[in-house]
Formats: structure tokens, sequence, C-alpha cells
């Protein structure tokens, strides 16, 4: 199937490629991504990037980018269109795949990076108080130690109600309200 002409965006992909960009852009990903992925999960049919180029008035450099950026996170695919040399595109219309997949690459390995710097962070604390004599500097260590121990047993907790949620899609937040209940100070 041939297309030579672009199919014009409704206002309603507009509307709501707008407001996922936005939606994207508020957790730290590039306003286009949410709204060209946006469009292509609105689409009936694979689109190509000059449909997408055309449709949300984007450069050529900023859509390849884009799609790229989107292909690597696995919210976008490549289909072939028989009789078609041109690159079409479909999204991922799985939301809890797509969700889950964002989720485990990257806010795991946030939170992964959390608990190693917190870790260290102890440890360090743990050596400056066992190699000074100074009260004052091991009050002021064994506030933070115990301080920053909690920081680390809520990451840990965080870290562990993700995996589940990626793994499960449910999540039981108990654990979570007796962390919190119990360290109200």
């Amino acid at each position: 199937m041939k297309r030579h002409q672009h199919r014009l965006l409704w206002p309603t992909e507009l509307l709501v490629s707008d407001a996922i960009g936005r939606a994207m852009h508020f957790w730290g990903f590039r306003r286009n991504m949410g709204r060209v992925w946006a469009v292509l999960f609105l689409s009936s049919e694979p689109l190509s990037a000059e449909d997408l180029r055309a449709g949300l008035e984007l450069s050529s450099g900023a859509v390849s980018m884009t799609l790229s950026e989107l292909f690597r996170w696995g919210v976008i695919r490549k289909i072939e269109i028989s009789g078609d040399r041109r690159d079409f595109y479909e999204a991922e219309v799985h939301l809890w795949s797509m969700v889950s997949r964002v989720l485990g690459q990257r806010e795991q390995g946030e939170i992964v990076a959390v608990i190693d710097a917190l870790t260290d962070a102890v440890r360090q604390l743990e050596n400056v108080r066992r190699s000074s004599s100074d009260d004052a500097t091991r009050a002021r260590a064994d506030l933070q130690r115990e301080r920053i121990s909690r920081l680390l047993d809520l990451a840990r907790l965080g870290h562990s109600l993700l995996q589940a949620l990626v793994a499960t899609g449910k999540v039981d937040a108990a654990p979570l309200a007796r962390f919190l209940l119990g360290h109200q100070s």
C-alpha cells in the first residue's frame, strides 16, 4: 500500500499528543517522545517518519531522534509494508507492558543507584565514628547514620515494591504504610 498523501491529524489527536507530551516531560522524558508515541498509539495504521513530521510539524531530525529513543525504550516497533521502502512505525498498545518496561529500566536503576549511595554513606559514617575520638563528631556521625539508615530502609522497600509491581502488576502497600507509620519523627 503506497501512500502519497499525508494523513492529517484530527484535533483530538493533537490534543492527546500534547497532553501525553506534557506528561512525559513531567516524568523527565522529552516532550516529543510523548507526542509521537500518542499519535502512533491513536493511529489505526503504521505511520512513516514523514507522516509524523508533517502531522506534528516537527523537523526530520527531531522525528528521527525521537523514533530512535522510543524504539530503544521498546514502546514502538518498526513495520515493513510490502511495496514501500520507507520505515513505518506503530506504538506498543499494551499499556502495562510499556509502563512496566520503563519502570523496570529507568526507575529501578535510579533506586539501585540511591541504595548504593546511601549504603556507601552509612559505611563512611561508621568509619568516621570508629576513627574519631571527638564526641561532637561521633554524635554527628551517629545522627546522620541513623537518619540515612532510615532512608536506606525506605529505598530498599521502594525497590522491592517496584519489583513486585513490575513482575505482577500488583503491589501490597501495607509494608510501606507500616514503614511510614513506624517512622514519624
